[in-house]
């Protein structure tokens, strides 16, 4: 019982991770129209160059600003690049966007793999993970750390405002607006590429904070995190339903409980197959999704 308590607890602190890169995810393909399958791997690259800032200069504050602050100019520097598919949205252009996007992530894992620390692992700073803290809680083999307990607090505060601009204030509206009825949305004056590109800096915001997290929970990165975050993000999307933003969250907890369950018990890499075949499932009984496509 013990061990089930303190995976589930691990999964967790997983599952708000995987919410707040699912929730970035969905946020671009719902706003702009975009399968941005490299969104993971733009958030491992903001992990190296937090590194890179808190190994030059020692402050783990820069290093936080430096994740945030790569994360939004690379989001809104590939802005252009899907301009012209932005205007035109139809199912053809969502797959070429997921084909730029993937060829994005080739070209950033490529750099990772060879011009950052060799393309060696990166280590981050026991002053960022909380390490040298021991464990905040122990009770046989229950043990909470410092990385656990803040990347469930910070994801919950979070996503809880992701929502709350979602849903609550006047830009939040014009995003629901435009990926409900993008041609309604232009007629009511709602401006699509502004609205659009606001879209690109929220999600970098979300992606540089989604990166500061997993160095703290995890406490080092590789250049293949990116590609193996991003097959688990398109799993939990398409098990819950692509654009599904609540249904999202929910497979996404749930998803990071499963895993760590699984890791607890069998030896092996069987978390990653069981994600997949989960989704094939899913796909096999609803098509469109557990909760729904909101495309």
């Amino acid at each position: 019982m013990e061990v089930l308590i303190a995976q589930i607890l691990n999964g967790l602190s997983l599952g708000s991770i995987y919410v707040l890169l699912v929730t970035g995810f969905n946020l671009l393909l719902l706003v702009a129209m975009i399968i941005h399958f490299s969104f993971p791997v733009v958030i491992v690259l903001s992990m190296y160059m937090a590194w890179l800032v808190m190994t030059l200069t020692g402050s783990v504050f820069l290093g936080v600003l430096a994740s945030i602050a790569s994360a939004i100019i690379i989001n809104m520097l590939s802005a252009p690049i899907f301009q012209h598919i932005m205007k035109k949205r139809g199912s053809v252009d969502i797959n070429a966007t997921m084909v730029i996007s993937m060829g994005m992530g080739m070209i950033i894992t490529d750099l990772l793999s060879h011009s950052i620390n060799s393309g060696f692992p990166i280590s981050f700073p026991d002053a960022l993970t909380g390490q040298d803290k021991g464990a905040l809680f122990q009770a046989g083999l229950i043990s909470i750390s410092f990385g656990q307990v803040l990347t469930l607090i910070v994801g919950v505060i979070v996503v809880a405002g992701l929502f709350f601009i979602l849903y609550k204030t006047k830009q939040g509206r014009a995003f629901r607006a435009i990926a409900e009825n993008p041609d309604g949305a232009r007629l009511v004056g709602i401006p699509i590429f502004k609205t659009g590109m606001q879209s690109y800096a929220l999600t970098g915001l979300l992606g540089g904070l989604t990166a500061i997290l997993m160095a703290v929970l995890l406490g080092s990165a590789s250049p293949g995190l990116g590609d193996q975050l991003g097959h688990k993000v398109l799993a939990i999307s398409i098990i819950a339903g692509l654009g599904n933003l609540p249904g999202g969250l929910i497979i996404a907890l749930l998803l990071g409980v499963v895993e760590a369950v699984i890791q607890g018990y069998w030896a092996g890499s069987w978390s990653n197959a069981v994600a997949f075949i989960i989704m094939l499932v899913a796909i096999l009984a609803k098509p469109k999704g557990l909760f729904g496509s909101k495309l």
